[in-house]
């Protein structure tokens, strides 16, 4: 028999939904260029438990514009997390981006070094899973001026807020899940004039536990990101896939 669909927790996913489309409601109110973006975004994101209370992070990261035919980004993240209760951990580490930039159809690469400190909360309630996760991360971009590096760097500390929550549509646990996020960023630094509210990040899509181990997400992300300039914002629209490996290096 195929698995029961639930409809009852639609309304998180509608409210969720609101929030996300609200700067393109408030965009729509003001004269701005707006940049549409087709990406691609994939991504392994490890979490290593050590013991009960320390763990180790590593990410890496690939997106690519014009779907997949063109290069993006390329980032990776280290750091240590700690535990202070099951459902609760700190983590701080560092993370550093390659980013593309076309250059008359050829790309040079923009290296940003970037430090995070983290907390994340996750709980239950009932079969539906709630993720909270606040990260502040100090990040020293290179500049690039008519195609050429600088040699100088743009500071800017940047505070993220991440809700997520996974809604198990139907009872039979090998089935996925569905999962709906919304992300905030806001930023400041001496050259952060425009773009404190820096962007927004809404995603809908399934998670798919494949073993113990080893689980992902797949479906849309739509990325509203204003840019350095007054009157310009990107609009990205994103096919992403995600896989988490949480292993445990000791038993």
């Amino acid at each position: 028999m195929f698995p029961d669909y639930r409809i009852k927790h639609f309304p998180i996913a509608v409210w969720m939904l609101f929030v996300s489309v609200l700067p393109r409601m408030l965009l729509a109110q003001n004269s701005k260029k707006i940049n549409d973006n087709s990406q691609a975004w994939t991504s392994i994101n490890t979490l290593a438990t050590i013991d009960k209370h320390w763990a180790l992070i590593g990410d890496f990261h690939i997106r690519r514009n014009a779907f997949m035919h063109e290069p993006g980004f390329y980032f990776i993240r280290t750091g240590a997390a700690w535990y202070c209760r099951k459902d609760l951990f700190v983590a701080l580490g560092y993370g550093h981006m390659w980013l593309a930039t076309n250059i008359r159809d050829h790309y040079i690469y923009a290296g940003e070094n970037r430090l995070y400190q983290q907390l994340q909360y996750h709980a239950r309630t009932g079969r539906i899973g709630f993720t909270q996760r606040i990260r502040n991360e100090q990040r020293w971009q290179q500049k690039i001026v008519n195609g050429q590096k600088t040699g100088y760097e743009r500071f800017s500390d940047r505070i993220r807020y991440l809700f997520s929550v996974s809604i198990p549509i139907f009872k039979d646990v090998h089935w996925p899940e569905l999962v709906i996020a919304d992300e905030v960023a806001v930023q400041f630094g001496r050259e952060i004039i425009y773009n404190r509210f820096d962007q927004n990040r809404f995603f809908i899509g399934i998670r798919q536990k494949l073993s113990q181990q080893l689980s992902f997400d797949f479906g849309y992300l739509y990325q509203y990101q204003q840019k350095y300039t007054p009157h310009e914002v990107d609009e990205n629209q994103i096919l992403r896939l995600f896989f988490y490996y949480q292993p445990r290096l000791r038993n």
